[in-house]
């Protein structure tokens, strides 16, 4: 069975090579270009893991990072930030929220995808 990944950015180049390097990884994964997009496909789909982005269009990502993990039915779904805020200030809130991880930009794939294996338990 794939693990779905729900990948939410607004730089649209960059949200497709992360979709390819996942999807050559074995991974189904799903796109979101801004917050309230990704709000909503993470409700609809359900995805094993997300991989999302800070300063985004609609809603930002701490917003739909505190919306899902305030949500018993989506409260264990894994979350990574990816940002290019490398401030302690940016991370300590985005553990606040309630994500799961925290990466900035630039990343290595190979750390996201380690990161994701550890939090899929895989």
């Amino acid at each position: 069975m794939f693990k779905r990944i729900l990948v939410v950015d607004d730089e649209f180049e960059l949200a497709k090579a992360i979709q390819i390097r996942l999807e050559q990884a074995g991974y189904k994964t799903l796109v979101a270009y801004d917050g309230m997009e990704g709000l909503e496909k993470a409700r609809k789909e359900k995805p094993d893991l997300i991989l999302l982005d800070l300063m985004l269009p609609k809603m930002d990502g701490y917003k739909v990072c505190a919306l899902l993990k305030r949500d018993k039915k989506y409260d264990r779904i894994p979350i990574i930030m990816l940002t290019a805020h490398d401030r302690e200030k940016y991370k300590q809130m985005g553990i606040e929220m309630g994500a799961d991880a925290y990466i900035t930009k630039p990343f290595q794939y190979e750390m996201v995808l380690a990161k994701m294996k550890e939090l899929l338990g895989e």
